[in-house]
């Protein structure tokens, strides 16, 4: 009676073939740049030398492209009529020009900024009134 040899395989998403087979233990460098945006799972099935299977599911998520920020529609809104969306994606590809334009994305001012200016402001109107005074 032969072993049979201890073996590692790699699947990504569903795919029925491999995208790699190694003997353990193995060391790779897994390359994301041909996979698209999203989540993916990859399986990993390793045989042990007396023909037993183990299995392993590792979800991750890929993120290549451009970061997307939507300002004006989020997820599960509830609309109607005519909403203003902005739409702002920025890559980390390196360029040799720098355009500081389109280097923020353009959010409104948050609604604490403006309750701690306003506070501000109305102590200092208070102190000033009672020095004065």
């Amino acid at each position: 009676m032969s072993k049979t040899q201890q073996t590692v395989r790699l699947f990504m998403d569903d795919s029925p073939t491999p995208f790699a087979e190694y003997a353990p233990p193995v060391k790779i460098d897994l390359n994301t740049t041909r996979l698209v945006d999203g989540d993916h799972v990859m399986k990993v099935v390793a045989r042990s030398s007396d023909g037993k299977d183990g299995v392993r599911f590792i979800p991750f998520t890929v993120r290549n492209g451009p970061s997307i920020s939507v300002i004006g529609l989020d997820e599960g809104d509830t609309v109607s009529d005519i909403i203003p969306v902005t739409v702002s994606a920025y890559g980390s590809e390196r360029t040799d020009s720098f355009v500081i334009e389109a280097s923020e994305t353009p959010k409104p001012i948050p609604f604490w900024v403006w309750a701690v200016l306003i506070g501000f402001v109305g102590w200092g109107a208070w102190y000033l009134i009672s020095y004065l005074a």
